[in-house]
């Protein structure tokens, strides 16, 4: 079967060639006939989902449809969705129910989206493999040993198997780059606070930025200018419209400056993910685009400040998941001390404990100053690297991570190991600005990879603009997984 892609579905239903319920209930009996293999589901709403896709098909008929109306689609499951579980891949909220829409579910809904569930995720979005899950890790579809990469690693596969044609996820420190770098598929992170965090359960405040991961930039483009936009809900929403970016994806690549940074392709980059970035970039070149060489210097400085900052973070918005009002609540205990306690050791897991004490011990007394004040101040000159490199050139051209995806367990028992594979993505969020993944190439081991492009703030057209060209001059986004649907 071809690709089904958001465009291609949307162009079918409009014309009358399937129902929304035909091609909602094709997509449910593909999570059920291939979750168990790659575990990127955690929950499957098959009565919402087709409820929604016979209101779907009313609504086309009767004219009144929306501009997504009666696609599938997945959110990731730290979105707040009303009456379906929101877990957070995490023990302590695995029974909780949310009672409201977050801003990016209400927006896809109205624009008649179809949710077909919630996706697997490292435990509150914490890890780069989706292996911090409660409900286990979800497996990538190119190879079943290996990771799909995290935190939106469930978002990820699921696209990449064609469980379904596109997903939310949510990049903290490259949560959405990377899953769509090592499935295969294309994924942007939107400029800081150009989609509402509203509903989007926190997990550092100052860092995570909603957005899609789908087939291809053409999808990413729709999807992005229906979740973008001013939420007064949210105290980081920028005031700003909704995103335009489909208008801008024709639009030639002649004239187009590529900063490359020599930081990003020194030491510690395998020499697969450099033969299939520096082919893409002949490619762009072809294309009509330049190539010139900037300098990012304190990208080293990058996974130290992140790590301070972002558990700084993650220590105080987890406070609040005590036992008390929902969530797990330990069965056995003396006093309130004691249940809080409890609660909180039996519902988080190991990644997540590990970073609210080191979140907590930087904000201590006589340690704020010394490190949490510091990685500020490194975060501060590492923005201001991009502001100069991008002075020199449109967008910036890399990798999204050193390898292709890691083998399963291979990372398990050295979290230092995981930390260090976020070197290429975590300035991009610490910066606040936009990046995107799209597939460029694979791998010795037949897996894929992904070239990041990053832009200034706001310059999520440009972005998708460059991508959408790449992807009409290669299939790299058309290749299917050995675990595919359909």
């Amino acid at each position: 079967m071809s690709l089904q892609t958001l465009k291609s579905l949307q162009k079918q239903l409009a014309s009358k060639q399937i129902s929304s319920r035909e091609l909602v209930t094709d997509h449910l009996a593909r999570v059920e006939a291939h979750n168990t293999a790659l575990n990127a589901f955690i929950t499957l709403d098959r009565d919402g989902a087709l409820a929604a896709a016979e209101a779907a098909d009313k609504a086309i008929a009767a004219g009144t449809a929306g501009p997504l109306a009666g696609l599938p689609i997945a959110h990731k499951d730290i979105f707040c969705t009303e009456g379906v579980l929101t877990t957070c891949g995490s023990k302590i909220l695995s029974n909780f129910v949310s009672p409201y829409d977050a801003t990016v579910v209400a927006r896809l809904k109205a624009a008649g989206t179809v949710s077909l569930g919630k996706t697997n995720l490292d435990e509150f979005a914490m890890g780069s493999t989706n292996e911090s899950s409660f409900f286990g890790a979800a497996k990538n579809p190119w190879n079943l040993a290996h990771v799909p990469g995290g935190s939106s690693g469930g978002s990820a596969a699921a696209v990449a198997a064609g469980l379904v044609p596109a997903a939310t996820g949510t990049d903290t420190g490259g949560s959405i780059r990377q899953p769509a770098s090592f499935c295969g598929i294309t994924g942007i992170k939107p400029t800081y606070g150009t989609v509402s965090r509203y509903g989007m359960i926190a997990y550092a405040s100052s860092l995570d930025q909603g957005g899609p991961l789908a087939h291809t930039a053409e999808d990413c483009a729709l999807l992005l200018d229906a979740i973008s936009g001013f939420d007064e809900r949210d105290s980081t929403s920028l005031q700003r419209a909704a995103t335009q970016t489909t208008a801008e994806l024709d639009r030639p690549l002649a004239g187009l400056k590529i900063g490359l940074p020599r930081e990003y392709f020194g030491e510690g980059l395998a020499g697969d993910v450099r033969t299939a970035i520096e082919a893409a970039l002949a490619e762009l070149r072809k294309l009509g685009a330049t190539t010139v060489e900037v300098s990012l210097p304190n990208t080293h400085l990058a996974i130290p400040a992140y790590y301070v900052i972002a558990p700084a973070e993650a220590s105080s918005n987890l406070s609040r998941f005590d036992g008390v009002r929902y969530g797990h609540r330990a069965s056995e205990y003396k006093d309130l001390a004691e249940m809080y306690s409890r609660s909180r050791a039996e519902g988080f897991g190991a990644e997540v404990k590990r970073r609210i004490l080191v979140g907590t011990y930087v904000l201590s007394h006589g340690y704020y100053d010394a490190y949490y004040i510091k990685a500020q101040q490194l975060r501060r000159l590492i923005a201001e690297d991009f502001k100069q490199a991008l002075a020199q050139c449109d967008v910036i051209a890399g990798p999204v991570a050193p390898t292709t995806a890691p083998v399963l367990g291979q990372m398990a028992d050295d979290p230092v190991q995981m930390y260090l594979s976020d070197i290429y993505t975590l300035g991009v969020n610490l910066a606040g600005l936009p990046g995107l993944s799209a597939p460029c190439g694979f791998g010795a081991n037949g897996l894929p990879v992904g070239l990041q492009l990053i832009g200034n703030y706001f310059a999520e057209a440009r972005l998708l603009n460059v991508a959408h060209q790449f992807q009409q001059a290669t299939d790299w986004h058309l290749r299917s997984p050995a675990h595919r649907a359909g």
